[in-house]
């Protein structure tokens, strides 16, 4: 094995979980020497990568260390929002491709994004940092005027955890909200900011992905959001997005906006927006990453774009790959994607899936196994796996969608 490797360009991965395991099997695919960081030591990626480190990889200093020990010419943190930075960080010193680290900064840390949309001219709604171990009167005298509902949150966490919408100015649900931010903090900073009326249904998601500074694969989809269940962590998402071509046309033009203000050369990144009252496109955020529930495969699915393919070639500084796409490319098609969960902590017995959705189930990707203890689901780390969807229209699509807590059921004890 290792007189294999040798001659191989080596690619520095960040990040070993399920669905970090694709980016691992493609690197070794295209030939790359895999080395993989994760702290936890049951990741499944370390049985895939060809080395292994159980190291942290939000520590910058050790994932510095150990790219130059390996001679790492390439750094991937794959669908991670706290190992972007991480990756950014060792690719600028070690002067491999990267976006720069301050816009890198700036997408991954909440009140340093507002502060950015501010700054340039772009949407944003009133935000203010608030620490970790304010009190309930300093954090309600922060959202001073403030329209209600405000919403708090971390600045450094992604999965929506972490997240409370306030509709009133009440000490006890402030304590609570803040105690609920706080446990998902590492930086001990939290963002309070207006909560956004939205004139679309659904939130804008999916990804983008950018080539020599301009977006050239446009993957924008809708989120679908699990109301029983408070409706702020995704379920999946939908293909079309369901948007006018005039609001395309104007969230197009933001996230280039932002993309162009923030120097980004290259890479996927998650997008989610909202389409406010008045027609205009805010964001919630732009992970400078790939996204989460599978997002890249999905849209690799819809656009015949390997887009995990493209991650990896792009960190090694190959650009060869074609990655231009846009929704006109795929008129006609219907997909989604569903995560399937709990609403109750138990023993997971098992997945329910009616017969009439059934044939339009064309992937299944477990992420626990019968017997295992779930808990409910308030955020996508509690996810019990992904369905992918493909239907024959998009009407038909429509008609399922809002039962889907009906026609896909977990058994749980």
């Amino acid at each position: 094995m290792a007189d294999e490797l040798q001659g191989k360009r080596t690619i520095l991965l960040l990040g070993g979980s399920q669905q970090q395991v694709v980016a691992i099997e493609t690197a070794k695919r295209l030939g790359y020497r895999t080395v993989l960081c994760d702290y936890l030591p049951d990741n499944p990626g370390q049985y895939h990568a060809d080395v292994f480190y159980q190291e942290s990889t939000t520590d910058r200093e050790t994932m510095l260390r150990i790219a130059r020990e390996e001679h790492a010419q390439g750094v991937l943190a794959y669908a991670s929002d706290p190992a972007a930075l991480t990756a950014a960080y060792v690719a600028e010193q070690l002067g491999l491709p990267t976006n720069p680290l301050a816009g890198v900064e700036k997408l991954s840390v909440k009140h340093l994004f507002r502060a950015h949309l501010h700054e340039a001219g772009l949407p944003c709604p009133q935000a203010t940092p608030v620490p970790a171990d304010a009190t309930p009167e300093q954090a309600i005298a922060a959202s001073q005027g403030m329209r209600l509902p405000v919403v708090l949150k971390p600045t450094d966490s992604s999965g929506s955890k972490g997240v409370t919408v306030l509709e009133e100015r009440d000490p006890q649900a402030f304590a609570a909200a803040i105690e609920h931010a706080a446990g998902f903090s590492r930086n001990r900073i939290l963002v309070l900011e207006e909560y956004i009326r939205a004139k679309f249904p659904r939130v804008i998601g999916g990804d983008i992905f950018i080539a020599h500074g301009k977006v050239a694969f446009w993957g924008l989809m809708s989120c679908l959001r699990d109301e029983s269940l408070g409706g702020l962590v995704p379920v999946g998402e939908r293909f079309p997005s369901g948007l006018s071509p005039e609001q395309t046309a104007k969230v197009k033009k933001v996230i280039q906006d932002l993309v162009t203000s923030l120097d980004l050369q290259f890479g996927e990144m998650n997008v989610e927006v909202i389409v406010g009252e008045d027609d205009v496109p805010y964001f919630l955020e732009l992970g400078a990453r790939a996204g989460g529930n599978m997002i890249p495969v999905q849209l690799s699915d819809i656009s015949g774009i390997d887009l995990v393919e493209a991650n990896v070639r792009y960190a090694m500084g190959d650009d060869s790959l074609s990655v231009a796409f846009d929704e006109a490319d795929a008129q006609g098609r219907a997909n989604c994607t569903y995560v399937p969960h709990s609403s109750v902590d138990g023993t997971f017995r098992g997945l329910d899936i009616a017969p009439e959705l059934a044939p339009h189930v064309y992937r299944t990707v477990p992420y626990v196994q019968e017997g295992a203890h779930v808990e409910r689901f308030d955020g996508a780390n509690k996810a019990l796996g992904i369905l992918f969807l493909r239907f024959d229209s998009v009407e038909q699509m429509e008609q399922m969608l809002p039962r889907m807590n009906e026609l896909v059921r977990a058994r749980v004890e």
